[in-house]
């Protein structure tokens, strides 16, 4: 029979692996919310492309522009956020079993996604 600092060990273990697999599991939810808020970016960009399209004809075509540009900069804006609360937490966090992304490759995607944005407004004021 394991004397009762047996059962203790035994239960400060289980604990700890417990806490282990809980930030593994926060970490993998952190990559799904990363994830989740750049499609919200993209969102907002497409949003920004219809509106551009649907409302081209309206004179002055300045107004068009200038409202499909408010939904694209808010597209930067989410991408830029999203990066910032993944990477801190990434940065907080410690991985045990899984391997997450760092705060580089965050950066990255959310560059890349913030470049194509801004790149689709310039674009539609060539238009």
């Amino acid at each position: 029979m394991p004397s009762k600092t047996e059962l203790a060990e035994d239960r400060t273990d289980l604990a700890e692996d417990r806490t282990d697999y809980a930030e593994d599991r926060t970490i993998m939810a952190n990559e799904r919310t990363f994830a989740g808020w750049m499609r919200t970016g993209l969102a907002s960009a497409g949003i920004g492309l219809g509106f551009q399209a649907i409302f081209r004809a309206v004179e002055p075509t300045w107004l068009a522009k200038a409202g499909a540009s408010v939904f694209i900069l808010i597209a930067v804006a989410v991408f830029f956020l999203a990066y910032r609360k993944a990477a801190t937490l990434a940065n907080r966090m410690d991985s045990h079993s899984a391997q997450p992304l760092g705060h580089i490759a965050f950066g990255m995607i959310a560059g890349m996604f913030i470049t194509g944005a801004l790149g689709l407004g310039v674009l539609l004021w060539f238009l």
